[in-house]
């Protein structure tokens, strides 16, 4: 009888101490989990920080909310942002030797990536490209754009003509953080808040919402791309784009076909159009003999 009691006592403790242990499904428990399985939290600002060599005041509280927000906005847009550092090493080589070529501070390239996202888009005002040129600007600076053949969508061509708007800009403003405002908002429409507002200094500046945010976009990629790691963003170096090796012929005559043309050096119509998206129809009159150079693979004969 008495081990019976003891038994039971112990069943009875045993029980007790069960119903103690807190319901892991639960709202509180599974907050828990939650908080200690996936943190999200605010992504420090950096210590210092500049664009092309110009300091960005993070001692100004305006400053500090804005690049807070770029930094979260780009830290957690976790497909977006992805992509890009999965495209740069495709394209960021040949960007970064561009502008360094054309005098353009190398944090320029930035500029081009949130304007694209590395990849050759029209927008719905009609913007198309890597740097995102509108029809009538791309051909002051010295851009063909027809039906046929748009060189905003040319990665070389396109970058050398942005680099022409900034340094003009750069001269206007006498500062590369301006010429950068003046890139989303024109120089004309810069320079009236300028003068309206009597500021010289972008962070100083009252600006429509896109243009506020702009510089701090292009701060934010920088502070990202610089140390993906640091924000999260883990990639292999195997699951980086491959650059592309190819060469290029010249042609300086029409051509009925450009799938029939691509298939002698061994690829399909897409696959051309790939590698020159600049070519925007099925063919090319080119009455006129100008020669175009066209990406071929590098081993085609």
């Amino acid at each position: 009888m008495y081990r019976a009691r003891i038994f039971l006592g112990l069943c009875l403790l045993l029980l007790v101490a069960i119903l103690a242990i807190p319901d892991p499904t639960t709202y509180s428990e599974r907050m828990h989990f939650l908080s200690e399985h996936n943190h999200t939290r605010l992504v420090p600002l950096p210590e210092s920080l500049d664009l092309a060599g110009e300091s960005v005041p993070l001692t100004q509280e305006d400053a500090q909310e804005r690049l807070s927000k770029e930094l979260l906005t780009n830290s957690y847009w976790h497909s977006n942002t992805l992509q890009i550092l999965k495209r740069s090493s495709r394209y960021m080589p040949e960007l970064v030797q561009l502008l360094r070529e054309e005098g353009i501070p190398e944090d320029f390239v930035y500029l081009a990536i949130i304007e694209s996202g590395l990849s050759p888009v029209v927008s719905p005002a009609g913007a198309a490209g890597f740097w995102q040129l509108m029809p009538g600007t791309a051909e002051e600076l010295g851009l063909e754009v027809n039906g046929e053949i748009d060189e905003r969508y040319h990665l070389e061509k396109s970058t050398r003509a942005a680099a022409a708007y900034l340094r003009n800009a750069k001269e206007r403003f006498g500062s590369w953080t301006l010429a950068a405002a003046s890139y989303n908002m024109g120089m004309a429409g810069l320079q009236r808040q300028m003068d309206r507002q009597f500021e010289t200094d972008y962070y100083d500046l009252l600006l429509n919402e896109e243009t506020k945010r702009y510089v701090f976009r292009i701060l934010a990629l920088k502070c990202i791309m610089a140390k993906p790691r640091a924000y999260g963003f883990d990639l292999d170096p195997s699951e980086y784009d491959a650059p592309w090796n190819d060469r290029v012929v010249l042609v300086d005559s029409s051509v009925t076909n450009w799938g029939t043309w691509a298939h002698q050096y061994g690829w399909s119509y897409n696959e051309l159009k790939r590698h020159n998206p600049w070519l925007r129809d099925a063919q090319l009159s080119n009455t006129s003999g100008k020669a175009y150079a066209i990406s071929v693979p590098q081993n085609a004969h």
